[in-house]
């Protein structure tokens, strides 16, 4: 029989988390800071991917002098997933590292120059974002640089590779405001991760969409004014109903987690339909004759430079199994 639910339990969704504690973003906004229940914590006490962004929370009150550091409330379990955004944690060691759950798409910044569009770490996230089963957006920003700026030949053919993949595409600049009404109109009604590298500009993007981010962002600085908690980890903000941004830091490399190399082609959606068309089943769409990937890539229905970041990540993730069977000695 399943126990009557506490009546001191209470609802709110994860904002962000700060090693043993996390602020929770209830239902009118407000911002609560909470510590969470021993049991969710690791063997060292950390929380790990125990209680992340974007988590539905149960909490109730810690009570008057209940919490060493003062938090007015604790975490006593989450609720499950619909889905989770995950990474290969920085370091060695091939560790999961859940940046949000509950998520409705993943929004990847990009810029045309300062610094140069980078492939590799977008089809690295689009990867991530379509083994995790969410759409995704790509906002190529600072396009004043480009020649003929957002609607000229160099900035569309950068998006035109994306659109054989289902991937929307948006032509910003954020400085000078363009694009961000479309964008904006994309994110309200869903919850959004914006994933980017360092310097892209995705601070002033995000500035730009909300007016008055900063006040938000200062809010969900607990306890201190030395800034780590409003730069190192996600914090997911709701400046209005309907619209749920989750900031990341801006990354230099973005591992993948939990993809077979095998099966990555499937995770490029213009590459996939074509995938079991090849004369050979096991066909790695290298030099093998009668491979149909190639040829849709010779008829323009996949673009070269997507099927060579295809090729080009396949090796490294096979690259990066074969060391880590080497640290284990063969082992699983």
């Amino acid at each position: 029989m399943t126990p009557a639910p506490d009546a001191r339990t209470l609802r709110a969704e994860v904002a962000r988390v700060d090693f043993g504690a996390c602020m929770l973003l209830l239902e009118d906004g407000a911002l609560l800071r909470a510590t969470v229940r021993g049991r969710l914590m690791g063997p060292r006490k950390a929380l790990g991917n125990a209680v992340v962004v974007g988590d539905v929370a149960a909490y109730e009150s810690a009570g008057e002098g209940a919490e060493a550091d003062g938090a007015p409330a604790i975490v006593t379990a989450v609720e499950p997933r619909r889905n989770a955004f995950s990474r290969r944690a920085p370091g060695k060691r091939a560790i999961e590292q859940v940046v949000a759950a509950n998520l409705d798409q993943v929004v990847v910044v990009t810029s045309y120059a300062e610094p140069p569009f980078r492939a590799g770490l977008t089809d690295r996230v689009l990867c991530q974002a379509a083994f995790a089963g969410l759409p995704a957006r790509l906002v190529l920003n600072k396009c004043d640089l480009a020649p003929g700026g957002p609607e000229g030949p160099e900035a569309r053919g950068i998006l035109s590779d994306y659109a054989f993949a289902g991937v929307a595409g948006h032509a910003i600049c954020a400085h000078q405001g363009h694009g961000l009404a479309s964008l904006l109109d994309a994110c309200r009604g869903r919850r959004s991760l914006f994933v980017g590298h360092s310097g892209v500009g995705k601070s002033t993007l995000l500035s730009a969409m909300v007016p008055g981010l900063e006040l938000l962002q200062g809010r969900v600085n607990p306890k201190t004014g030395k800034g780590r908690h409003t730069t190192s980890a996600a914090w997911l903000l709701r400046p209005e109903p309907g619209l749920e941004l989750v900031d990341t830091p801006g990354v230099r490399a973005f591992g993948l987690w939990g993809i077979d190399p095998d099966r990555l082609d499937r995770l490029y959606a213009e590459i996939a339909p074509f995938c079991g068309h090849c004369r050979f089943a096991d066909c790695e769409h290298e030099a093998e004759p009668g491979c149909a990937v190639r040829q849709a890539v010779v008829e323009g229905k996949v673009s070269q430079r997507r099927y060579e970041s295809m090729r080009k990540l396949r090796q490294e993730l096979r690259d990066d199994d074969a060391l880590a069977a080497g640290r284990t000695g063969g082992r699983g």
